[in-house]
């Protein structure tokens, strides 16, 4: 029996390779698809991971959840407070980068920047009153919760600060909030939501993709740390879809970390009912 490349070659008949051609809808979602895998991997994507490792070592080490810490903000430079704040101000600016990537590619898409996500002064106040509403009302739940999760072992102590006390102590927890909140809100809420929404996802997939993206990387605070934060992500997301703006939750992430890190700053060893390590 001959070969099917010899039959091909007697009978005359040159064999074509198949080429499968993606439509031009096919090849927009692989590339969406593509960039989004990318701008996670280096952003709270691979903070996620990162939160996984920290966690499965927390559980492997002697002790139990509650008598181990995680720091928030702590010194790089012990004992030499010029280079420390020169390390601080570093990490602040090099983790708005992937910000900046997603603006860059908001505006190739043809989208005018972060604007389209509601990133932007064009309605300060409204953004304001509403991102405060959102802290006053998270916050409170939140630090609750917190504290039954770690008496039931579920949580790390969570020190919010460890800065040493020099003049730049507070700019630099305040810098550090508004960083955290920039970054999560613009990538893991806004930009997330709407490359899914692009790629034909549902919006409960899409919810519970962004929550459960949230809660990844904070889940070396623990099991507490993970719920907690997955569960402020459905609120976030929900009030994003109704307001179409990510101003506000910027504001109410910001301020729920510069009153959990001033707080804890001002208060950490003065009032019996905040754990300390």
């Amino acid at each position: 029996m001959a070969r099917s490349g010899t039959a091909g070659r007697e009978s005359g008949v040159r064999a074509e390779p198949v080429v499968v051609e993606l439509d031009e809808d096919g090849r927009r979602r692989g590339v969406l698809r593509t960039e989004t895998l990318l701008v996670l991997a280096l952003s709270l994507g691979a903070s996620g991971v990162s939160a996984l490792i920290s966690f499965i070592g927390s559980l492997t080490k002697p002790g139990g959840l509650k008598d181990q810490a995680a720091t928030l903000n702590g010194s790089y430079a012990p004992g030499r407070p010029w280079l420390d704040l020169a390390w601080q101000l570093f990490g602040i600016a090099s983790a708005l980068v992937p910000v900046l990537l997603v603006a860059h590619l908001l505006t190739r898409e043809g989208a005018p920047g972060l604007r389209v996500l509601g990133f932007d002064r064009t309605r300060p106040w409204q953004d304001l009153g509403r991102g405060a509403l959102v802290a006053a009302g998270i916050g409170s739940a939140g630090l609750a919760f917190y504290l039954a999760a770690r008496a039931t072992g579920f949580n790390l102590t969570v020190v919010p600060e460890a800065l040493p006390d020099v003049w730049w102590k507070f700019p630099v927890l305040i810098l550090s909030a508004v960083q955290n909140s920039v970054v999560e809100e613009v990538i893991v809420l806004a930009y997330l939501l709407r490359r899914l929404d692009q790629l034909g996802w549902s919006p409960m997939a899409a919810l519970l993709a962004s929550s459960v993206l949230r809660g990844s990387y904070h889940l070396y605070q623990g099991i507490g740390g993970f719920i907690g934060n997955m569960v402020m992500g459905v609120v976030f997301v929900l009030a994003y879809r109704r307001w179409g703006r990510v101003g506000p939750l910027v504001v109410a992430h910001a301020l729920l970390d510069i009153v959990a890190f001033g707080g804890y700053a001002l208060l950490a060893g003065k009032v019996g009912w905040l754990p300390t390590p």
